[in-house]
């Protein structure tokens, strides 16, 4: 397996269950770093089906904000899958982070992890323009983020409709 593996697409284009399925394709541990939060019941019903999609056999790592250390604590334990990047952006945006500096830390961790990272995150520019300035700023972040880790990235995937196509790789 490649070392960081980006998989993108649209909402609900099956993008998480392509991960998935990438990680359990691997020898070893499964790692799933969740990045979503729970924050309303809406939410914690989309993360309960998310675990139950991905059954048993996953150590799971909550971690909203500090995505360098978690990926640091889970190096050498087995194929970790970061899900997901954009919402793990939004928390750093909520939490009034600066963003880009903490991308850096992230990038910087990446390119020395010993141990497989598959890494999930939306097309947000794909949607409609935000009717904020936040939302704006937000979308154009998102959009810088994944392109500094598909740089990075030895493997790209991009889903739609379920379907996965190799961008990089």
């Amino acid at each position: 397996m490649t070392k960081i593996t980006l998989v993108t697409g649209g909402a609900k284009s099956g993008k998480s269950r392509h991960a998935e399925a990438i990680v359990q394709a691997q020898h070893g541990a499964a790692i799933y770093i969740a990045t979503g939060q729970a924050l309303d019941a809406e939410m914690a019903e989309r993360i309960s089906a998310h675990k139950a999609q991905r059954g048993t056999g996953w150590l799971t790592v909550e971690e909203p904000h500090d995505l360098r250390g978690a990926l640091i604590r889970t190096d050498g334990q087995g194929t970790r899958l970061v899900d997901c990047m954009t919402l793990w952006l939004s928390n750093i945006f909520l939490a009034e982070t600066e963003w880009q500096a903490a991308l850096e830390d992230v990038l910087k961790t990446l390119a020395v992890q010993q141990s497989p990272v598959v890494l999930v995150t939306n097309e947000v520019g794909w949607g409609i323009v935000p009717m904020s300035e936040m939302g704006r700023r937000y979308r154009d972040a998102s959009g810088v983020m994944n392109q500094r880790i598909a740089a990075i990235a030895d493997t790209v995937v991009m889903v739609s409709c379920g379907l996965p196509l190799t961008l990089k790789g």
